[in-house]
């Protein structure tokens, strides 16, 4: 299993494929396929059946994952930034390695 810089809650832009230059928050990051979700980016259309819990069943809207290599962080500057780690009192901290701040 490989560990990820990108969690869940960041704010990131889309660098590569059809949604390139769109910029979401990550709602949640699938480790064993190495996938992330964005809020509001690369929507699918989805068919649902009719149900007892959905009676009028229907095309659903919902977000795809996309994969972490055509993500990139943004950092407090509004700008696309690689993510390192560091210590700092004890701690593993991320930070911006293009500004050099702690996320």
């Amino acid at each position: 299993m490989t560990k990820l810089k990108i969690k869940s809650g960041d704010t990131v832009r889309i660098i590569a494929g059809e949604h390139k230059g769109q910029e979401g928050k990550v709602q949640k990051v699938l480790l064993d396929k190495n996938k992330a979700i964005v809020e509001g980016v690369n929507e699918i259309s989805k068919h649902e059946k009719p149900s007892a819990a959905n009676p009028q069943g229907g095309i659903k809207k919902k977000e795809a994952p996309i994969h972490v290599s055509n993500l990139a962080l943004i950092d407090k500057n509004g700008e696309t930034t690689r993510v390192g780690y560091k210590t700092e009192d004890g701690k593993k901290v991320r930070f911006s390695k293009k500004s050099n701040e702690v996320i």
